[in-house]
């Protein structure tokens, strides 16, 4: 569905959707009250380890680009063993993880 109709847009990867709320209740995110599920966003990477946890409020949307952002950051991190610092978008500067090589990104920051 597009974006301008509340949709993602043309996004191309795998998303679930919980109708029965069996996820929701294990991960958590079922507010058992009145059985409405929290905002939450798992990213799970191809070897089924949970990589990111983010649940919000019902009241509090969440950023799709903020996921993307996310997403490429477990990818890059996979292919080069960097670390992606606070806010890293693709194509900037990583951290070798490396107390002496990460020393290279500290001091141009």
């Amino acid at each position: 569905m597009p974006k301008s109709q509340g949709g993602l847009g043309g996004i191309k990867i795998p998303l679930i959707a919980d109708q029965t709320k069996k996820i929701t209740r294990r991960y958590g995110c079922l507010y058992e009250e009145n059985g409405f599920p929290f905002r939450g966003t798992f990213i799970i990477d191809d070897k089924g380890i949970l990589r990111v946890a983010h649940v919000n409020d019902t009241q509090i949307g969440r950023s799709v680009d903020e996921t993307l952002r996310l997403v490429e950051a477990i990818q890059f991190t996979n292919k080069h063993g960097e670390v992606c610092p606070v806010n890293w978008k693709s194509g900037d500067r990583t951290i070798v993880p490396d107390p002496t090589l990460s020393k290279d990104y500290f001091s141009k920051i």
